[in-house]
């Protein structure tokens, strides 16, 4: 009984060890079997079907001009087959000219490969995908050592983010019934930005603030000092400065210079219903992108939200990177005046708050958002409005209301905003 105890156990262990054997043998043919099946195309898998289709049928109804068309379509299959047989080890260099465009331009790059084995690698194409789209180029027999490389132009028809690669190297046969790809590189980023435009520098955005940063304008009341100057009529005594005065025989005040608040903020409605149409909403993305950059280049802090998100706007190339993403949100996110009431909560000490939307906001819910912004601040709205002829300026309430056609009026139309 003691025995029979003993060898139970090991025998368990013997058919667990098996067990396990055969699972690692079935995982690596599935494997295999997995990889063969990718290299077949449908073309392939039909044909197949139909030369087994034909054989099978002629031999078993007699007909032997049906089970040599299936055995003349085996060997097409087996030649075809014969065209995967080959290395295709490239070293591959993916290199985009530039990563950021503007909508409209080009984007250069060119593609490298090289034969670094020692061996010849036969003639294959190389598959680039662009977006939802790819680019095929035909490469010959690369001897060893030699150098391959290819030239191509990206057209941006839209803003956005397109994904560029990874580069696939296809290797197939004439017929198109099998294909073995390999991937090379990693996709890049390729940034399509919003058009802008340029306009001079404004002093929109500026408030007096204790707590701000040190101007260029002087000042006789701030807190940043800057120099002694001689009393004028008029002068607060309290900033006489006693031991310059004692020492020169003439009263000395000092001077300050003024300490400035500048927080720009934009609001950039992104709901769907206030757009005419989709270039009305590429005209409001760019006028965003255009302020923000001015903004930016009068070193403002500057700030850009749209519904749902704050935009990373640490320098032009981020405000740009992220406008490029910008889509049309969601109905239930509300429109410009609830943007608008979320800038006041996020943002209260904002110097400036520009709202940029599109023509289909009401005089009534633009009244409401430009009541929403920050208490103290300054209010703009641009309103865009597609084809009209010449821009438009009129207030509600404290707020100007700009309203442009095209994103050349935008520099004309601020200018009297900002006179």
């Amino acid at each position: 009984m003691a025995a029979d105890a003993t060898i139970a156990p090991r025998t368990a262990e013997r058919e667990a060890g098996w067990r396990d054997i055969v699972a690692v043998i079935g995982s690596r043919v599935l494997e295999r079997l997995r990889l063969v099946a990718s290299v077949i195309r449908p073309l392939g898998w039909t044909v197949m079907a139909l030369a087994v289709a034909a054989w099978v049928t002629g031999m078993l109804l007699g007909w032997q001009e049906v089970a040599t068309a299936g055995l003349v379509l085996a060997v097409v299959v087996i030649i075809c087959a014969l065209f995967l047989i080959g290395r295709t080890e490239y070293d591959v260099s993916l290199d985009l000219a530039r990563t950021r465009v503007v909508v409209g331009e080009r984007a250069v790059g060119a593609l490298a490969l090289r034969n670094r084995g020692s061996h010849a690698i036969l003639p294959s194409r190389v598959v680039l995908p662009v977006g939802s789209g790819r680019g095929e180029f035909s490469i010959q027999r690369l001897a060893p050592g030699a150098e391959a490389e290819e030239l191509f132009a990206i057209p941006t028809q839209r803003r956005g983010v397109v994904e560029v690669g990874p580069v696939s190297v296809v290797r197939g046969d004439p017929l198109g019934l099998f294909e073995r790809s390999h991937h090379r590189d990693d996709p890049v980023n390729l940034y399509v930005h919003p058009r802008t435009t340029l306009f001079g520098g404004q002093s929109l955005g500026f408030l007096r603030d204790l707590e701000g940063l040190p101007a260029a304008d002087l000042s006789r009341d701030d807190v940043s000092f800057h120099a002694l100057l001689e009393y004028q009529p008029g002068d607060d005594l309290r900033h006489v400065h006693w031991r310059s005065t004692a020492r020169t025989g003439i009263m000395m005040v000092r001077q300050f210079e003024e300490t400035r608040r500048s927080h720009f903020v934009i609001g950039l409605s992104t709901s769907p219903r206030e757009y005419r149409s989709d270039d009305d909403f590429e005209l409001a993305v760019s006028v965003a992108g255009s302020i923000g950059l001015r903004a930016l280049r009068d070193s403002q802090r500057v700030d850009v939200r749209v519904q749902g998100r704050e935009l990373a706007t640490g320098t032009g190339k981020q405000l740009l990177d992220s406008l490029s993403m910008v889509e049309h949100s969601r109905a239930r996110d509300g429109g410009v005046a609830d943007l608008s009431g979320v800038l006041a909560a996020h943002m209260p000490l904002a110097s400036v708050v520009a709202l940029v939307c599109g023509s289909g906001v009401s005089t009534e819910e633009l009244r409401l958002a430009c009541s929403r912004v920050p208490f103290g601040a300054r209010a703009v709205a641009v309103v865009v409005q597609g084809g009209l002829g010449q821009p438009e300026l009129r207030r509600i309430g404290e707020a100007a209301v700009v309203r442009v056609g095209a994103l050349d009026q935008l520099p004309v139309a601020l200018q009297k905003v900002l006179a």
